[in-house]
């Protein structure tokens, strides 16, 4: 199937760092691995796509694909938050996207400063004050407007009800198009469920496993790059 053959894709994937000193940082839990199968599904449809991905993460690469996918593939590595910014700030102003996958784990807070060399391990306390991050999700509209933009969204330990409801109020906050909303619990206990918000609020697909939630979001994108066309 080459339902997006020629299509721009840009998706961010993996975690993000807030670097605490010169050898420890904080972090969050993403692997990548959606993301990184959501680039090998958009590949063998025949899109471009353009990886940004926290270091450390996984990437496309790790998947079994054609040499004539890999050149449609770019590798953009970050690492703390401002550099997901500047490298998105560089790719929206760079050239257009038929749709951009934001899926990184981007920590809300990070430490306010850090220190070049290594902290002392003697001490017996260590007071660390976090401060809020920039949200780098809301310059990916501003910069190109026509762009799909699917976001995703993570709670912990809520409702199906809850859960879809805070999917909506992040998609309309962030002008996203579609929103997919997934449970840390669920997650950790082996059932990736991945419910697909749409801008009414409702749940347009419902998928298990990070392998079908690519497909899913795929098929969504390909769909919807089909409807503004006709």
């Amino acid at each position: 199937m080459r339902d997006l053959a020629g299509k721009m894709i840009l998706i961010t994937s993996g975690p993000t760092r807030g670097p605490i000193d010169a050898v420890r940082y904080i972090t969050n839990k993403s692997t990548g691995r959606l993301g990184v199968l959501m680039a090998a599904e958009a590949l063998h449809r025949g899109a471009n796509v353009t990886f940004v991905y926290g270091r450390g993460s996984l990437v496309p690469d790790d998947e079994p694909l054609a040499t004539e996918t890999l050149t449609r593939l770019r590798h953009r590595e970050v690492e703390t938050v401002d550099d997901l910014l500047e490298v998105m700030k560089e790719e929206l102003e760079r050239q257009p996207y038929d749709a951009v996958l934001h899926s990184m784990a981007v920590l809300d807070y990070v430490p306010e400063s850090y220190e070049n060399s290594k902290t002392p391990s003697g001490q017996d306390e260590w007071l660390i004050r976090l401060v809020r991050t920039p949200k780098v999700i809301k310059i990916i509209k501003e910069l190109q407007p026509t762009s799909l933009l699917i976001s995703f969204k993570l709670e912990a330990g809520t409702s199906k009800e809850a859960l879809v409801e805070a999917a909506h109020r992040s998609l309309l906050v962030n002008r996203a198009d579609l929103v997919l909303a997934n449970d840390l619990r669920d997650v950790e206990q082996g059932h990736h469920i991945g419910y697909l918000v749409g801008p009414a609020g409702n749940v347009e697909a419902v998928a298990e496993g990070k392998a079908e939630i690519a497909r899913v979001l795929l098929d969504a994108v390909s769909a919807r790059l089909k409807a503004e066309k006709e």
